[in-house]
């Protein structure tokens, strides 16, 4: 019996130093002056590799929710000091993101230069907590693929250099879960309170390991004392001796609860302004949505562009036996039981609750939990595959391809590439506008009328009067043809990604569910709309799928004279869904919008 516990103690302290456990020897020497500097020159690294792949976007316009919400939000605390928005109607989210915008406009000017190197500086410390979470939780060699998939992974890439909260958000949850494995409870309470202050969602991590807690305080000395420990049901909970408990957990929801009082004593609304709340979650806790919007969610961690092949090999690779390490006759550890039961939990309740919460079902608001089945499916590969890195090098070129590529059924333009075609050609178009109708009142949807009417955005030198409707659908093209002499020309674009065979394209009762819990519409072509405004197409182009055109009015001579640019033609696409609802003013007449 005591040679069985020696060899059973011996195995432990093998698979914990090598799975990242706090009592393993990995963790030896971690501190000081040495482990900074590593960490130092390891962000140095991941953000010079992010401005070298990013260096054709960082003069990009601002793009549809950068401009809808966080770029004014953050003009204004940069221009006024105030965490509350004045130039857009607050949506109650934390500042911090727009407060770190702000500072790095007063350091080094209002420029989208300085917003999107600043935007990738937080990408490179996200990827940093990643990297440390891979390391403490796995090995280095896990830690290397798990960064470098997710550093070219789509979203994570798209997003990296957008003004937005979602990657702000994850990279500081990355922070407070390797300092949750490593057993710091007021390094969890900092960085998963910095998480929370970066997008309120943030402290769902937080929340789902007290829970996780709190189920292993309650369960642990049942499972002890029964038969069912032969099973080892106990190696999914923490170890015993752990200081964090779930009362260091709850700590983070203090802040938020001070910022979203002071919301409310500044505004009257705790969460967001009525229409907000209505949007993401007053009209989203419907019993039918929410198993739909569940099985989208499962498939934006599981299966989106790229991440099926992923899955697809880490599922194979759980029938095949762990690789033996060389020399020894001990095989390669698996990342500690509890560690994925905890990541596990963390998964599972953002899941559940960006199923009943959020207008959009937006991949980003998932970043936070991708990387981490990002881990546990290369930490499965290292286990048992002879050659990983072949299969870790083939998903990494489909992520790639996954940029440039876009897939055959709805998406965001936000999650690769396709932003930039979209901001590219809106900037060419209100360039025309400027040059040939100076004068013009102009007749769009969001979120090209904060792009015409707001120069500040990067899009127009002087601002465009504007008239503005909700989309471009049969509905609202006929509201506005009982105004036409409210506009003189209108500036159409696609809204909403269409593929060109798209999936279950003729099934009409997907379509219903689409149109009636996830905002779907169908657009007119321009030529359509041409038609029912009296108009001319002045000025029309498509770039890999998505379009865009000018309409004149046959009554505005000066621009129905100006000769139709080149037309060039790919694959139909159309839009993007929104953090916010851009229209919540528009209601069901066209509201003008006057130079801003």
């Amino acid at each position: 019996m005591a040679a069985r516990t020696a060899q059973s103690d011996k195995k432990t302290k093998f698979q914990t130093a090598a799975s990242g456990d706090l009592a393993g020897a990995s963790f030896a020497g971690e501190a000081g002056v040495h482990a900074w500097a590593r960490d130092f020159l390891l962000f140095a690294l991941f953000f010079a590799g992010l401005m070298l792949l990013h260096a054709p976007l960082l003069r990009l316009p601002y793009f549809w929710d950068e401009a809808g919400y966080y770029i004014p939000a953050a003009r204004d605390l940069y221009l006024t000091g105030t965490l509350i928005p004045t130039t857009t109607i607050s949506n109650a989210h934390p500042p911090l993101v727009m407060a770190w915008l702000a500072l790095a406009w007063r350091m080094a000017g209002y420029s989208p230069l300085v917003t999107r190197t600043a935007m990738l500086a937080l990408s490179a410390f996200s990827l940093l907590g990643l990297f440390r979470l891979a390391r403490v939780a796995a090995n280095w060699p896990v830690a290397w693929a798990t960064t470098a998939l997710v550093a070219v992974y789509p979203v994570y890439f798209t997003q990296s250099s957008l003004a937005q909260v979602d990657l702000a958000a994850a990279g500081f949850t990355f922070w407070g879960l390797a300092a949750y494995i490593k057993d710091r409870p007021w390094e969890q309470v900092l960085w998963f309170s910095l998480a929370a202050l970066a997008k309120e969602t943030g402290i769902l991590a937080a929340a789902a390991l007290a829970g996780f807690e709190l189920v292993a305080y309650s369960v642990a000395p049942r499972l002890r004392k029964s038969h069912w420990s032969e099973f080892r049901w106990s190696d999914f909970l923490p170890p015993v001796a752990r200081r964090t408990r779930w009362f260091w957990l709850m700590l983070p929801a203090v802040p938020l609860a001070g910022w979203f009082l002071y919301h409310r004593s500044k505004t009257g609304f705790l969460l967001g302004n009525p229409e907000f709340f209505r949007y993401n979650v007053a009209e989203t806790m419907d019993p039918l949505r929410i198993p739909l919007a569940f099985g989208m969610r499962l498939w934006q961690v599981v299966g989106y562009f790229g991440l099926y092949l992923l899955t697809l090999v880490g599922a194979l690779a759980m029938l095949r036996p762990p690789q033996r390490r060389r020399g020894v006759e001990e095989e390669r550890p698996r990342i500690a039981l509890w560690v994925q039961a905890a990541l596990l939990c963390v998964l599972l309740t953002y899941l559940a609750f960006m199923s009943a919460v959020g207008g959009a079902v937006l991949a980003r608001y998932m970043l936070p939990v991708v990387p981490l089945v990002i881990l546990l499916w290369v930490s499965t590969l290292w286990r048992r595959m002879r050659y990983w890195k072949l299969i870790v090098a083939a998903v990494a070129i489909a992520f790639v391809m996954g940029l440039f590529v876009n897939p055959p059924y709805g998406f965001s333009l936000e999650d690769n590439l396709a932003y930039r075609d979209y901001v590219v050609m809106h900037a060419e178009a209100s360039r025309f506008l400027a040059m040939r109708c100076p004068t013009a009142r102009v007749l769009t949807a969001w979120p090209a009328a904060d792009e015409l009417s707001r120069p500040w955005l990067g899009y127009v030198s002087r601002g465009f009067p504007v008239v503005r409707i909700e989309n471009f659908s049969a509905a609202q093209i006929d509201l506005a043809v009982a105004a036409r002499d409210r506009f003189d020309v209108a500036l159409v674009f696609s809204t909403k990604y269409e593929p060109e065979h798209p999936l279950m394209e003729n099934w009409d009762a997907w379509r219903r569910v689409k149109e009636r819990f996830f905002g779907y519409h169908r657009d007119l072509s321009p030529e359509d709309v041409a038609q029912r405004l009296g108009g001319t197409i002045v000025y029309h182009k498509e770039v890999n799928g998505q379009w865009i055109a000018v309409i004149a009015l046959e009554r505005e001579q000066n621009v129905g004279q100006i000769p139709a640019s080149t037309r060039s033609h790919s694959q139909q696409m159309a839009g993007v869904g929104f953090d916010h609802d851009p229209n919540i003013l528009a209601g069901t007449q066209l509201q003008v919008i006057a130079r801003r």
